[in-house]
């Protein structure tokens, strides 16, 4: 690979990288009671519990739905990486990245 083309690569991943930074996924749990936003390259944005349906008396129940949310949105957003960086998987490691 001449370094016109890895040069060209690295430019096509940090493009790739910039896209994932405004992608945005968005999970719920507990029918919408929780629901978090974390953009493509795993940075939850915002967590968002709506009161109407949080039980007070029941907050192990509201940690899991957090809990549960955040494991969700962050395997999303790994799996979308993943996916979007497949292509340049073999060239990256001809790189030395």
């Amino acid at each position: 690979m001449s370094r016109f083309d890895q040069a060209k690569m690295l430019l096509q991943v940090k493009k790739l990288q910039k896209e994932l930074q405004k992608q945005v996924i968005v999970v719920e749990q507990g029918d919408g009671a929780v629901k978090v936003e974390i953009t493509g390259e795993q940075k939850i944005k915002k967590i968002h519990i709506d009161p109407e349906y949080v039980d007070l008396d029941d907050i192990r129940e509201l940690e899991r739905w957090i809990e549960d949310a955040v494991k969700d949105a962050i395997a999303q957003s790994q799996k979308l990486a993943a996916e979007k960086m497949q292509p340049f998987m073999g060239a990256l490691g001809d790189l030395g990245l």
